[in-house]
């Protein structure tokens, strides 16, 4: 089975280089202006320009605008919408319907009952991203560094596509893929040597970790 590989954050050339590199299928642009992540539209679709026909570009929003996701979807030209807010189902159908655009719609996990949330959403979100709750008193809805217990995913229908996010680093992707059995997944601050900070060794040190995970799986 393939593996979908999205690094998310991306606000350089050079992890943009480090990524496609080692194979992502995805890079996500923070549009978050309290994230140490967040990037400009006009940047995004700059560095967009290196992904394109080798990775969809994924743009990451929380909550946004009209106004600004309308910007977002002019400067960057994304291949897909990320909504990481509060967003309801009517809401990922109406943006889905204006940009035609598909849709991941991340959803906070701490135990098997937080999946419930997901079924409003099961028909209108063309994928979702499961991420760990922020810890108390984080501003970021994501990209906090903290994992959930993945094995509440083992028994998820195999009609379900998601991305597994949170905490993810080259350490711990072999328990994950071992536990979850993810169809993607998705990593950010794992890849960084400070916040927001993306470290192209890194970012090859998963793609090598990732790479060893599967082939042991595989054995």
């Amino acid at each position: 089975m393939a593996l979908d590989i999205k690094i998310c954050g991306l606000r350089t050339d050079a992890a943009m280089a480090a990524a496609l590199a080692g194979g992502a299928s995805h890079v996500g642009f923070i549009f978050f202006a309290k994230s140490p992540r967040y990037v400009e539209p006009g940047e995004a679709g700059r560095l967009h320009e290196a992904a394109r026909g080798k990775a969809m570009a994924v743009a990451v929003t929380v909550d946004a605008g009209d106004a600004f996701l309308g910007e977002i979807v002019a400067k960057m030209q994304p291949d897909m919408l990320q909504l990481h807010g509060a967003e309801t189902p009517e809401r990922v159908a109406e943006l889905k319907a204006r940009y035609g655009l598909p849709v991941m719609k991340a959803l906070p996990l701490s135990e098997a009952a937080d999946l419930e949330r997901m079924k409003p959403f099961i028909g209108i979100a063309d994928r979702f991203l499961f991420d760990a709750k922020p810890p108390k008193g984080s501003e970021l809805p994501g990209g906090n560094g903290v994992a959930f217990d993945w094995r509440i995913l083992a028994g998820l229908d195999g009609g379900v596509d998601y991305m597994l996010s949170g905490g993810l680093n080259a350490a711990n992707i072999g328990d994950a893929l071992r536990l979850a059995n993810p169809p993607g997944i998705d990593i950010s601050s794992g890849v960084e040597s400070a916040p927001g900070v993306k470290d192209p060794a890194l970012i090859e040190q998963f793609f090598r970790a990732v790479r060893a995970a599967r082939n042991t799986r595989a054995a």
